[in-house]
């Protein structure tokens, strides 16, 4: 019989011992698992029964990951808020290894298994660590991460998963004590912008041998995009991959209405998977300016600003990447500047199909034109994102449809005579409730709900996770996630959890 303990692979640590340090979990004084994603456990194959016992949350905590394991912190750098850091890394993170996932994610190259990453999220000090910093995380902020990354896995929008959330029974101090937890993420990898950047600096500095960039070319070529590892230029081939993960990911994020909040490039994966759910949110009432984050004072990362800073964070990429395009500098210049050209329309194409779906209709340049005054309606009522796209599915049957509801569109002349001209294009309103959501995970609810757990009582946040995991679906129980509370959501502050 196979031993429950899943065996760990030091894929990463063996390939780019220039990018990681060793480091260990800190040993938590009360380990209690708080939840477990089973679905995502049986996806990789993993005991699920075992995960629950002693044996397995010491696993998920890091404090056992095996003998075989070599955990490591990985190195990066990063803009952040558009200043330049130039180390940075796994302050409070580890990678215990790489799974091989026996079904799901994408067809890896000829030779290379479908790994994922296994990596924890307050799991103490690393190499990497800033002054000042505790290594930890507390239960708030590793549940939304789990609540939010389960909820846009269920909307169809890659994105990092959390395989479990475990109290550690150690006290964490921020703006007043609070009760500490790990989270156990699982990711196709972690590379990111800023590792590229992190590289291609140890290069530069002469710290590193010159072929750390190609190498890490080739590991993502494999890794994330396998129909291009024998592209004439790898970079080039990469640069054009990101590229367009990253415009379809944006677009995806917007059409639900999610806004990340800290979209600095070491925040950027190479894969197209979202990561670090630190002060995201999604929208209520809909405007293009709408800002969360405690720390984002300029609005920097608002809403409508997600495509600019995405391709700003690509124009980062790419200077990493620019003596591996091409010979001559002017020409590497001239293939990178090609590359990120094709962000708008692949942002486009995402965008407007989805906005289409929405609408219930194909996508025509009728469609274009109605989706685009229905977006200048709704920022006008400052309607609510996601209860104005469920109420327009509702009323689709009947010449009259029904006036907006409080949530959604106001019963004006403008909106009547929008309606008519959307009525004409023959939308098809199943098409509708399976591209709307009914549940997203509102923010004073899940804020509520965290502020509960973070009191030891762990009911409202599995009642939001069943909800957000069946978004389509109503459900009577959830009625406080398919439309807002009617509190003014422009007050509402999220936080880092750092």
């Amino acid at each position: 019989m196979s031993s429950p303990v899943p065996a760990l692979t030091s894929h990463f640590a063996d390939a780019f011992p220039e990018l990681s340090a060793p480091s260990r979990a800190w040993q938590t004084p009360e380990p209690r698992l708080l939840h477990l994603n089973a679905a995502l456990a049986a996806e990789l194959g993993l005991d699920e029964d075992w995960l629950r016992s002693a044996d397995g949350v010491r696993f998920l905590t890091g404090e056992a990951p095996g003998p075989d394991a070599r955990p490591v912190a990985q190195g990066y750098a990063g803009h952040q808020f558009g200043g330049y850091s130039p180390r940075l890394g796994d302050g409070r993170a580890l990678l215990l290894g790489e799974l091989t996932a026996p079904v799901g994610g994408a067809a890896p190259a000829p030779g290379l298994p479908a790994l994922r990453d296994l990596h924890l999220k307050g799991s103490g000090l690393t190499p990497f660590s800033r002054q000042g910093s505790d290594g930890l995380a507390a239960v708030g902020p590793m549940l939304r991460e789990l609540v939010v990354s389960e909820a846009l896995h269920a909307l169809g929008i890659p994105t990092t998963r959390a395989l479990a959330v475990v109290a550690t029974g150690r006290t964490v101090r921020r703006q007043r004590p609070l009760p500490g937890a790990v989270l156990a993420r699982v990711a196709d990898s972690h590379l990111r912008v800023g590792t590229f950047q992190y590289a291609a600096a140890l290069v530069e500095g002469g710290h590193a041998p010159e072929d750390l960039v190609p190498r890490l070319v080739a590991e993502s070529l494999a890794r994330h995009h396998a129909d291009r590892v024998d592209a004439d230029v790898p970079a080039l081939a990469l640069l054009e991959a990101v590229v367009a993960a990253q415009a379809d990911l944006t677009a995806r994020w917007m059409l639900v209405g999610f806004v990340h909040g800290v979209m600095n490039t070491d925040n950027v994966t190479i894969s197209g998977q979202s990561i670090d759910f630190g002060p995201c949110a999604f929208l209520d009432a809909f405007d293009p300016r709408a800002v969360f984050s405690s720390i984002d004072r300029q609005g920097r990362y608002a809403y409508g600003a997600q495509p600019q800073i995405a391709l700003w964070n690509l124009n980062r990429l790419a200077e990493t990447l620019l003596p591996h395009l091409a010979t001559e500098p002017n020409d590497a210049v001239a293939a990178a500047t090609a590359a990120l050209e094709g962000f708008a329309p692949a942002f486009d194409a995402t965008w407007q199909s989805g906005l289409a779906a929405k609408l219930g209709v194909p996508r025509t340049e009728a469609s274009d034109d109605v989706a685009a005054r229905l977006l200048g309606l709704l920022a006008e009522a400052r309607a609510d994102w996601t209860a104005s796209w469920t109420d327009l599915a509702d009323v689709v049957p009947g010449p009259s449809p029904t006036p907006g509801t409080s949530a959604g569109l106001p019963d004006s002349a403008g909106v009547r005579a929008w309606r008519e001209d959307w009525l004409a294009l023959a939308p098809d309103p199943e098409r509708m409730r399976a591209a709307n959501p009914r549940h997203i995970p509102r923010n004073r609810p899940l804020q509520e709900a965290l502020d509960a757990a973070e009191d030891g009582d762990i009911a409202p946040v599995e009642r939001i996770l069943a909800a957000v995991r069946d978004p389509f679906t109503p459900r009577p129980d959830a009625t406080d996630l398919a439309v807002p509370s009617g509190a003014d959501e422009g007050g509402f502050v999220t936080f880092c959890g750092t």
